[in-house]
């Protein structure tokens, strides 16, 4: 638990506003972007995350307006994801502002993408998101899903994660469908096993309910800690959490 640990609210995106929902459905409002974005970056968050959740189903681009309005207040890194499918549309997202882009659909449909993507922009530019829900029939018991995890691949997710490792691409974020908006606690045995199999930083993303979901994350190999609902919904404050974490031996910046 040597390595620095990053505190990521996320904002997923709906027509133009802030909104949560809980397995990927039953969607709520959660604000205006740019004053989340604003507040966050106040409140001592490390890094955030916008997610258009509708731009791969719906076949758009993502919303760069939101994008570049977002990037001006942002103060932290800034990654992007949902409805970029190329280099083109990367591009786009990053002289929006965005520090990152985030590919999780895509990747899957055209796996060479990651790496055109690594030698266009670098590296440090790429993350690689993957949605999975649990299946026993697999070998890791867990499934890659896509198009904002409506669709199954039949493909293992830690096989995926190990492809994409392998391409060189740094950050891999799996979000646990079963997880999502929960509040039950994040999925330990995906991020323990990408942890173990990936040279990459692993994201823990989806089931955030309590401060003790986030340091079993850290105890599980997550270097990054993504979470909405409980951020929007103000029933845990970053910096809250961040002394919590601090008590626990985990190295946050204060």
């Amino acid at each position: 638990m040597a390595d620095m640990v990053s505190i990521m609210p996320c904002l997923d995106m709906q027509n133009g506003r802030v909104v949560k929902g809980v397995h990927f459905v039953d969607i709520a409002d959660a604000g205006d972007p740019v004053e989340c974005a604003q507040a966050y970056c106040a409140a001592g968050a490390d890094a955030l995350a916008m997610l258009d959740i509708t731009a791969t189903v719906e076949n758009r681009p993502t919303l760069v307006r939101v994008v570049r309005d977002v990037a001006k207040v942002c103060t932290v890194p800034f990654t992007v994801g949902g409805g970029i499918g190329d280099v083109k549309a990367a591009a786009a997202v990053l002289e929006a502002g965005a520090d990152k882009v985030s590919i999780s659909s895509a990747a899957y449909r055209r796996p060479e993408l990651i790496p055109e993507l690594i030698r266009e922009f670098g590296a440090d530019k790429v993350t690689v998101a993957i949605d999975v829900d649990v299946n026993p029939a697999l070998p890791s018991g867990y499934e890659v899903y896509i198009d904002g995890g409506r669709t199954a691949t039949g493909c293992d997710a830690l096989e995926w994660a190990k492809r994409m490792d392998d391409s060189g691409v740094p950050v891999i974020l799996p979000t646990s469908k079963a997880g999502d908006g929960a509040r039950t606690g994040y999925d330990l045995p995906v991020i323990r096993a990408m942890a173990g199999a990936c040279r990459a930083q692993i994201v823990a993303s989806g089931g955030a309910g309590k401060m003790e979901d986030f340091l079993a994350a850290v105890k599980a190999g997550a270097t990054i800690l993504l979470a909405a609902s409980v951020f929007h919904f103000r029933l845990i404050e970053i910096p809250a959490l961040k002394r919590y974490l601090k008590e626990n031996g985990v190295a946050v910046r204060l």
